[in-house]
């Protein structure tokens, strides 16, 4: 059957080798159909609306109602549930609009600790059918399971629609999945249709589909690069995948290169799963403009303990530290210090992004601070790779990342974290 698999069902997982609009053996009409389903085995997964559905998961009472999981009323949307964005509301929208599109919205604060939980839980369940998984961010991930049909007894389509539908009955939550040959057409495939959604992209049929999206669908292009792009009237993919690649790589260089073979939908970036992260952050917009220094500092230490409590949980250190300001009118000053070794203490962290920060205040208002962790290395935490003060500290925050687990995140408090 695995040759001849055309057609699947997304409920009881009935095969056929021919297009149907209901399931013959369950009646659903939630049937996956498509020439290549036997011969796809490059995955994207994605968590519908992660933040905002690990919330109304564990909040029953919050199932029907909008739901916006973000800062105050001067902070940004990090993620808008379904209902939410029925009225208009997007992930990185300042607060005030979002209530402004939807006053009903219920507005929680999010907590990053229980949402790397839950990550970690669908990625297990991701790596028990394949070593070969690449996490691009908390919520989504891209899988290859090339050659792992003989160890399932089915092929990567029917593999992938039994973990969705595990995921949903033993987590609680949902995903969308993109099955296609590459991971750029994999990624477009799991966004097709959320939730809860089963993309299929061919090659056969890749440009096609990928004709009339906007150039900034494809990987790489920025905001910079697709106005370059349009200046020259190239507004679609189809129009890149029409354009002479002499002309794309004379008027970008090797990134027009790259372009053209995308626009075609060829991918030969692999699944890595060791592709390592390029950085750790966190930030926080004010419900008030601080400018005095100790104000400044006093929300720049427990960005620095969040940032730093990750790195440990991961086992990596930076040697690049980043303080982020963005002004009142919205200007955003970036500014990086190296480190002379590797850290993934709070300690470090604050010192060098406290010295940053003292030669920007000069007055002005600021709206939001934040601060980065880069140049990431793998980090075992050995003593020996540390100065003496370095290795204390590294031990002391240890010990208290094992009581926050065990006893929650107030049980102990820095005195500078303390501010009225």
């Amino acid at each position: 059957m695995v040759g001849g698999l055309k057609a699947f069902c997304r409920d009881c997982f009935w095969r056929g080798d021919a297009p149907t609009r209901r399931c013959p053996a369950c009646g659903s009409p939630r049937v996956v159909i498509h020439a290549e389903l036997a011969t796809l085995n490059i995955a994207h997964l994605d968590c519908d609306a992660f933040y905002a559905s690990v919330e109304k998961r564990d909040r029953p009472e919050l199932r029907d109602r909008p739901l916006i999981v973000g800062g105050g009323r001067r902070g940004v949307v990090t993620t808008a549930c379904y209902i939410a964005r029925l009225s208009g509301v997007r992930s990185a929208m300042p607060m005030f609009k979002a209530l402004r599109l939807c006053p009903e919205a219920e507005v929680i604060a999010p907590a990053f600790a229980k949402y790397r939980t839950e990550s970690k839980r669908i990625l297990d369940r991701v790596r028990e059918r394949t070593p070969l998984v690449q996490a691009l961010s908390l919520d989504e991930a891209w899988i290859d399971l090339s050659g792992t049909e003989r160890l399932h007894g089915a092929p990567p389509a029917i593999t992938l629609a039994r973990l969705q539908a595990e995921i949903e009955r033993d987590i609680g939550l949902t995903v969308s999945v993109g099955l296609a040959p590459n991971k750029f057409l994999a990624k477009l495939g799991s966004e097709m249709d959320k939730p809860r959604g089963f993309g299929v992209i061919g090659l056969a049929e890749a440009r096609a589909v990928l004709a009339p999206q906007p150039v900034s669908v494809l990987p790489g292009v920025g905001p910079v690069l697709a106005k370059a792009l349009r200046d020259r009237g190239r507004r679609t993919i189809g129009d890149i995948a029409n354009a002479d690649p002499r002309d794309l790589a004379r008027d970008h260089g090797a990134q027009g290169v790259r372009l053209a073979s995308l626009a075609l939908g060829k991918d030969d970036r692999p699944v890595d799963p060791s592709q390592p992260r390029k950085s750790l952050s966190a930030e926080t917009t004010f419900d008030v403009d601080l400018r005095d220094p100790q104000g400044l500092e006093g929300r720049l230490w427990p960005l620095c303990e969040r940032v730093a409590r990750q790195a440990r949980a991961e086992g990596i250190a930076g040697r690049t530290v980043t303080l982020k300001l963005r002004t009142a009118d919205f200007r955003i000053v970036t500014r990086r210090r190296a480190l002379p070794a590797a850290s993934q203490t709070a300690r470090t962290l604050f010192s060098a992004g406290q010295s940053l920060l003292r030669r920007e205040i000069t007055g002005e208002p600021y709206r939001l601070i934040g601060v980065g962790l880069s140049d990431l290395t793998p980090q075992a935490g050995s003593d020996d790779l540390f100065a003496a003060d370095e290795s204390r500290a590294l031990r002391e925050e240890t010990v208290v990342d094992g009581l926050r687990q065990r006893f929650g995140d107030k049980a102990i408090v820095k005195g500078r974290a303390l501010r009225p």
